[in-house]
């Protein structure tokens, strides 16, 4: 009997062994542009083929988790069977765009106590789930250097609400606004409205797409270690 159970203890350190290790999990939850970035030169797109060139071929999934025309509070609502059902081991929340643009295309944007509340409802879900949580600021709306672009004050504002509940909560920040916005001020001479990032101003171009898979993936590894 004994020789029975050290015979069944090996096979199953063998086994543990040869047993795929679980992959690691993240989800992308946004909008459109999340929507768009599992096109063929989508953001996560691109980032499955930085993964897979920098060792981790076989031990993370990504899922893009984006519905065209999302504010936060619609995510807000779709958290549990877009996200939680997941079971995710990384979130990236990547919202507000249409929080501020929608104020002005169509009067139904987010006043920015209620995209505060509603953010960090969702990142409480998250939490509750054990679920590492990884926020981004929103990028921009026209892309003219000079702060003439007509969003730019709110996009700034509910990008500073974002850096402060990454601050306040101690979690992971991907300052995409911050990032575009330098770019911006480098690779723009002529101060074109889109074109540089964008095809339409907000959607990402290749070279968008491109610029925050990069910035994504440098802090999505600090949250895998």
């Amino acid at each position: 009997m004994k020789q029975f159970f050290n015979v069944l203890i090996l096979a199953t350190v063998l086994m543990s062994f040869l047993s795929p290790p679980k992959k690691k999990t993240v989800v992308f939850f946004g909008d459109s542009i999340t929507q768009n970035g599992l096109k063929s030169n989508g953001y996560i797109v691109k980032i499955d083929s930085i993964i897979k060139h920098s060792g981790y071929p076989d031990s993370i999934q990504l899922i893009g988790a984006g519905v065209s025309g999302n504010k936060v509070y619609d995510l807000y609502l779709r958290i549990e069977s877009d996200v939680l059902l997941k079971n995710p081991d990384v979130v990236l929340i990547y919202i507000g765009i249409n929080d501020v643009w929608h104020k002005s295309t169509s009067g139904t944007g987010t006043d920015a106590d209620k995209f505060e509340k509603f953010y960090r409802a969702i990142i409480k879900k998250l939490q509750e789930k054990n679920i590492k949580v990884i926020l981004c600021t929103p990028t921009v709306i026209g892309e003219k250097n000079d702060y003439t672009n007509e969003q730019d004050g709110d996009l700034n504002k509910y990008s500073n609400i974002i850096r402060t509940m990454a601050a306040d909560l101690s979690l992971p920040l991907c300052d995409l606004r911050r990032t575009f916005t330098d770019y911006l001020k480098a690779n723009n001479p002529s101060n074109n409205e889109k074109g540089v990032l964008t095809v339409d101003r907000v959607h990402l171009n290749d070279h968008g797409n491109l610029l925050v898979a990069r910035e994504m993936w440098k802090v999505i590894q600090t949250v895998l270690k």
